[in-house]
């Protein structure tokens, strides 16, 4: 029997499986579910001064809470795959919403900072396991020619998500306690494990492979994911805490730098050379996936970045608070959620890559109309960029989740999903860090630049001192004191001029990035967008 027949039998056997409940019910189910561990990425963001506040920490040590969340996320991912695999898919990941729902209500009652970042950890672990393993089901639960659809709806909970939770996470600290941010996972998770529980049913070629797997003894590649898990955690803490700790300025960060390079390097002759490594790399030198891996990559990065750096703009340059600021991305969430069932419909029309290569064109010009930033913008200028940023997302998205799984065979959708995933996480990790990095290098830059245009000699310079001199005597401070408060406000306005340059320095950067994907979108190959069979693509 050729490959193509094992493929096309066993995705046939996995969708006849799942056709005994409603595919799209099930779609619905894993979403809310994805929905909610993907909310918790960025929910807890702008919560971090009332975290600091309210357990008595330094804003440095509150920024721990999000760290360890990344860290452990992504360590769980890489083994996600076999443990499915080995243990049941259906069961693993009814342990992993059991656990993030419970760890969720524990970090909304955390007593110090200490038992929240251990609650946060636990978080991540268990949130690590539900995204690639809600993928898998869907690609198993839906014909190739409808994956477009389903990823549509897992869409709007992967992208729509991290919109939404500095929205949420402001308005509910904000107006009652930064513990919600938590605790509203509670009821969630409770109605999503019942749902999962009675809808979701384990496919019979995934309980023979079990079985097979048991029968030949195959077992946990321990030490590829101890490398792998090193390798990536270590990454995370480089990424996250870099800017923070000075980068190699810190022997901390050498050290991370030295372990995460050291892990890396001896993963790879380990996974090459196992029969069943908990990662299988070779899925990365192929055109097609190793290309859909780095687009995600790119997506992710510019995803989480202009989630985070567009609502910190507004509220250190224009002084919103943190509800308002999540609001201005509400309108681009709200495009993202309607393009996503159009791309949906539109995948089985037109082939991927070009899907892709317009959304990043889309994406780019988003970035760019970003740079026209300056003081008097209003909320409808944020709004409206947000909104062209949510036409190209789901341009990228829904293509590339589909492409990824072309030409795979069934039993490799699992390990497909947890890299794919692991592409978006790692992704919006390297976004954060370089337009952090690009802020706080091209902020001083531009300092530099500006203050050496600030000297008595300067024509410019004597007329704005005099105009505030005249501006503060107006209202009633003599002139001694008009003087200095004059300067003082001078010096307000080249800081807040050199913060404005280096946030358009970094939309230029993300507007880059997204062009340099449109090459690597170009080379994918063309997919059978007729194709009418359940299991994945030949």
């Amino acid at each position: 029997m050729s490959v193509a027949a094992v493929a096309s039998a066993g995705g046939q056997e996995a969708g006849a499986k799942a056709g005994a409940v409603n595919p799209w019910l099930i779609a619905m189910v894993v979403s809310i579910a994805t929905f909610m561990e993907v909310l918790d990425t960025t929910i807890a963001n702008v919560a971090l001064r009332y975290i600091s506040g309210g357990l008595a920490v330094s804003a440095d040590e509150a920024s721990w809470v999000v760290t360890t969340y990344l860290v452990s996320n992504a360590i769980v991912l890489v083994a996600s795959s076999f443990i499915a695999k080995r243990y049941g898919r259906r069961r693993f990941y009814l342990a992993c919403l059991a656990t993030f729902t419970v760890s969720s209500i524990l970090c909304g009652l955390a007593w110090n900072l200490e038992s929240l970042l251990f609650f946060r950890m636990v978080q991540g672990f268990a949130g690590g396991g539900m995204v690639p393993i809600s993928q898998s089901i869907l690609a198993d639960s839906f014909p190739p020619a409808k994956r477009g659809q389903a990823f549509a709806l897992f869409g709007v909970a992967v992208v729509v998500a991290p919109v939404v939770g500095p929205t949420l996470g402001g308005w509910l600290s904000d107006n009652f306690s930064w513990h919600w941010c938590f605790l509203i996972n509670g009821p969630v998770g409770v109605a999503a494990f019942l749902l999962v529980y009675f809808l979701v049913q384990e496919p019979d070629s995934l309980r023979k492979e079990r079985a097979d797997m048991k029968r030949k003894g195959v077992r946990f590649d321990l030490i590829g994911f101890l490398l792998v898990a090193v390798f990536l955690g270590a990454l995370e803490l480089v990424l996250d805490r870099g800017q923070t700790e000075d980068w190699f300025g810190s022997s901390f960060i050498i050290v991370a730098t030295a372990i995460c390079l050291l892990a890396f390097f001896s993963a790879i002759p380990w996974l090459l050379t196992r029969a069943n490594p908990v990662i299988d790399v070779r899925l990365l030198a192929s055109r097609q996936f190793g290309a859909c891996f780095l687009v995600m990559m790119a997506t992710g990065a510019i995803l989480i970045a202009t989630t985070q750096f567009v609502p910190q703009v507004l509220q250190e340059n224009f002084g919103y608070t943190a509800t308002w600021a999540g609001l201005a991305l509400s309108p681009g969430g709200i495009v993202t959620m309607t393009m996503m069932f159009i791309v949906g419909r539109l995948s089985g029309l037109i082939q991927p890559k070009y899907l892709i290569a317009i959304g990043c064109s889309i994406i780019a010009l988003a970035m760019w109309d970003m740079t026209r930033l300056y003081a008097d913008l209003n909320f409808g200028f944020f709004a409206w960029s947000r909104m062209i940023l949510g036409l190209g997302l789901p341009l990228i998205f829904i293509p590339i989740t589909s492409a990824s799984y072309d030409g795979l065979r069934p039993d490799q959708t699992d390990q497909a999903s947890a890299l794919i995933n692991a592409a978006r996480n790692t992704g919006g990790s390297i976004g954060v860090c370089i337009a952090s990095n690009v802020l706080a290098h091209r902020e001083q830059w531009h300092h530099s630049r500006l203050v050496e245009h600030i000297v008595p000699s300067e024509p410019g310079y004597q007329q704005a001192l005099q105009t505030w001199t005249d501006y503060f005597i107006s209202r009633g401070v003599n002139a001694g004191d008009a003087a200095q408060q004059a300067i003082g406000a001078i010096g307000q306005q080249v800081a807040q001029q050199s913060s404005y340059l280096a946030y358009i320095d970094v939309f230029h950067t993300l507007a880059l990035i997204s062009l340099a994907v449109v090459p690597l979108a170009l080379i994918l190959r063309k997919i059978d967008l007729n194709h009418k069979g359940s299991g994945p693509a030949h």
